[in-house]
């Protein structure tokens, strides 16, 4: 199969051909079709699979049959998660969309308004645009929604996870009911998968994670040492194998911070990103390290999303993520359109439950490697597959780590239903009067209710 199979138009296969594409991915041939047609989808694939060109052709296939008519408005939306997400989707549109002169924007907190306002003064056809910030323009009357034809929710369960919930359900109320929605994220929660079929039930669900699922091209293994020991094993490791790139992750901002001046001590020079550090400075050091010239970047979780570099060959989880799923998300990062990766995750014996969920969702245990020097005093066990998170840990603003779970065997019984999302995790600090975003922009709350619908009920 072909692009010129989907039903794409010559300038589309102009680009895609110009950029080496030539075979559309499993979920791109599956969905790209369908949405050319008007399908609403709810779609699962695995990253690395080309889910942005999923619904990013489409989109550009449709607009290009039209323009829009007013000043700050737009004819399709795109929500995701993270500035850095945002910013790489925008990139898509504009190389594949090179040949179709259609106008896009990036909309995301940590940089001055007024040059996102001008972009929407002078006309666009597509917004990417994180929830709180896309909402401060709204308020400020910057954007309106009434020519929006299209929404893509990507990402939808990170989202979720840093509490844009109510930021996304505001958005979603303030569009026309007659709209496409297209739902794409590399792992769909139980909640956003059961809460998407409750609200949108015409939508075609697709997934191919299932195809790949546990079998990614991507080699894994863990070597346990203790938690004081991790810094001078991750030394040891990037001095003996010579990585000539890696991407480490980690859960704090504080830890990131701490453990570049670690390394630094030891010889090797690294860089860090974190929601601390200022948009500017963000977006130079990814930049470094897309093009090489930094060798080992360390990233809390928060700015994982819309790391997208071709070729990567390693990524290191200095400490394990929570939920399972981000686990599967940022190996994901290398091992990318078939090409071959490697994973490596450091295990204290703190890691053990956490081990014991990341296992569970693979459905295997990961191969265990001992460096001798390191052999830890605590013995991480080893892990049982059947475990499942008895409570949700709390996470605070500031990127710490999970605490206070627990685990139990899993059960066949229990009810099916839809978690509320109250109770959720929510990524910004509260005041008396307002809630200041972490992306810098200030909203009011004066109705602390939840709603529950992200594609509003029609």
């Amino acid at each position: 199969m072909s692009f010129s199979s989907l039903g794409l138009s010559q300038p589309l296969l102009d680009a895609l051909n110009e950029l080496g594409y030539h075979t559309p991915t499993p979920i791109q041939a599956e969905a790209i079709p369908l949405a050319l047609k008007g399908k609403s989808l709810i779609a699962a694939a695995q990253t690395g699979s080309g889910k942005t060109a999923t619904f990013v052709l489409p989109i550009l296939e449709m607009l290009s049959k039209g323009e829009t008519q007013r000043k700050k408005r737009a004819r399709a939306l795109i929500l995701a998660p993270t500035r850095e997400l945002a910013i790489q989707v925008n990139q898509s549109i504009e190389t594949y969309g090179q040949h179709l002169g259609l106008k896009s924007v990036a909309i995301y907190g940590g940089v001055d308004y007024a040059p996102q306002k001008q972009q929407l003064i002078e006309g666009v056809d597509i917004v990417v645009a994180t929830p709180g910030r896309l909402r401060d323009l709204y308020t400020q009357r910057s954007i309106h929604f009434d020519e929006i034809e299209m929404l893509v929710l990507d990402e939808a369960d990170r989202m979720l996870d840093m509490g844009f919930i109510e930021d996304i359900n505001k958005i979603v109320d303030t569009l026309p009911q007659n709209r496409q929605n297209l739902l794409f994220s590399a792992t769909l929660s139980r909640q956003v998968r059961e809460l998407a079929k409750d609200t949108s039930p015409d939508a075609i669900q697709l997934s191919v994670t299932k195809k790949t699922q546990g079998k990614p091209n991507i080699e894994q293994w863990l070597v346990t040492v203790d938690k004081d020991k991790k810094s001078a094993l991750l030394s040891h490791l990037i001095k003996q194998n010579e990585w000539p790139q890696a991407l480490i992750f980690i859960e704090t901002k504080h830890g990131a911070g701490k453990l570049v001046s670690q390394l630094e001590k030891r010889g090797i020079e690294a860089e860090c990103i974190h929601s601390g550090r200022t948009q500017a400075i963000r977006e130079q050091i990814l930049a470094d390290f897309k093009s090489g010239k930094v060798r080992y970047l360390i990233s809390t979780g928060i700015s994982a999303r819309g790391i997208d570099i071709d070729e990567l060959p390693l990524v290191i989880n200095y400490d394990l993520p929570y939920p399972a799923d981000e686990y599967v998300h940022r190996i994901g990062r290398t091992g990318r359109a078939g090409a071959a990766g490697e994973a490596i995750s450091l295990v204290s014996k703190d890691d053990f439950k956490n081990l014991c969920m990341i296992e569970s969702r693979l459905e295997h245990l990961i191969e265990r490697r001992e460096i001798e020097e390191f052999a830890p005093k605590k013995v991480v066990p080893v892990s049982v597959l059947n475990f499942v998170p008895k409570n949700k840990p709390v996470r605070d603003s500031k990127e710490s780590g999970p605490k206070g779970r627990n685990v139990k065997p899993r059960s066949d019984k229990g009810s099916s239903r839809v978690q509320s999302h109250k109770g959720k995790p929510q990524k910004s600090e509260r005041t008396n009067s307002h809630t200041v975003s972490n992306e810098g922009s200030t909203e009011d709350t004066a109705d602390n209710k939840l709603p529950l619908n992200p594609w509003g009920r029609h």
